[in-house]
């Protein structure tokens, strides 16, 4: 009969999966890591077997077979409903007799604190907020795109990038640097040229996410078109975090405010400063933070919530985790 691990942490996002093993004690015995997780596309059962390949070779390594609980944060867990059904197909696996699902933001924000107290904003490919109280309400958004009334994330800046610099190009719009420099990205001379090329899937749709990069970069060079649009992505972060804030009646103690994904950990001068300023204006016991340890660590101490463990075994995860 094999060991049995207190908590298997799973922290799946759209383009890879983490998992860890940890023991009771805090030890992390194994990690592992995966594909994507992208149930939309690819099916429940098929994106839970991406999780379970990591998962088998995280139990392989630690020596285990089973986990007193599992704590998986999970992207496209966006709705009560999705988690519920994400849980039964993961309890299907055997696992560990528990299992609790969350949407992928939760990791990010516990990550960040010592307690499950707080307001995270991630901001990769997508743009989401959550918030955590210790008495276990929350606050959250859909994140589902613009129908729920999202604007951000990196692919949505690609869009806005393409859209200022089509319509400086022809005449449409106020002109922008951005004009050269997305199509100079990929090699054309043009927006014209660009736009065919994406049109004609030239270039792969998927390669438009490296055009976010380029957005920052003319800003930092000054450009007035791409600098706005910085600034519009500081106002939508800081508007998240102060609908959480408020919600979760925190605007009046001092609420750590957890930022992270690539593009809020990216280290962009503009939109770093932009959120922090308004921030200190509208929220001025909020302590922004950038987050930049793995979310499998939110992930593992969610679990370690959840079974009870003392603060010296969840320092003990995250001094593994933060080095």
């Amino acid at each position: 009969m094999g060991l049995t691990a207190s908590v298997l942490a799973i922290d799946a996002g759209n383009s890879k999966t983490d998992v860890a093993v940890v023991a009771a004690d805090g030890t992390v015995l194994a990690t592992a890591r995966g594909g994507g997780f992208r149930p939309p596309v690819v099916g429940v059962e098929q994106a839970v077997d991406e999780v379970a390949a990591a998962v088998a070779e995280a139990y392989g390594a630690a020596g285990v077979t089973s986990v007193a609980h599992v704590s998986a944060c999970l992207a496209n867990a966006d709705f009560p409903f999705e988690e519920e059904q994400l849980a039964a197909a993961l309890d299907t696996r055997a696992w560990g007799p528990s299992v609790a699902v969350r949407n992928d933001t939760f990791a990010i924000l516990r990550a960040g604190v010592t307690e499950p107290r707080g307001v995270a904003v991630v901001c990769g490919a997508g743009i989401n907020c959550v918030g955590m109280r210790p008495d276990g309400r929350t606050a959250r958004f859909p994140a589902l795109g613009r129908i729920s009334g999202d604007w951000g994330g990196g692919w949505g800046l690609a869009e806005e990038a393409l859209w200022h610099a089509a319509r400086a190009e022809d005449g449409r719009g106020q002109g922008t640097a951005l004009a050269r420099t997305l199509p100079a990205h990929f090699g054309y001379g043009t927006m014209l040229t660009l736009i065919e090329a994406l049109h004609l899937e030239e270039v792969e749709p998927a390669r438009r996410h490296e055009l976010t990069p380029v957005l920052f970069a003319t800003a930092a060079d000054g450009d007035p078109v791409a600098r706005t649009i910085v600034d519009r992505l500081a106002e939508e972060v800081v508007t998240m975090a102060m609908v959480a804030l408020t919600r979760l009646e925190l605007l009046d103690e001092e609420t750590p405010v957890l930022l992270g994904g690539g593009v809020l950990a990216g280290g962009h001068p503009q939109l770093d400063d932009g959120v922090r300023e308004l921030l200190a204006s509208r929220a001025p016991k909020a302590v922004p933070r950038v987050v930049t340890a793995r979310p499998v660590l939110g992930a593992a101490l969610l679990g370690l919530d959840a079974v009870g463990a003392g603060a010296v075994v969840q320092e003990r995860v995250r001094r593994y985790f933060e080095g």
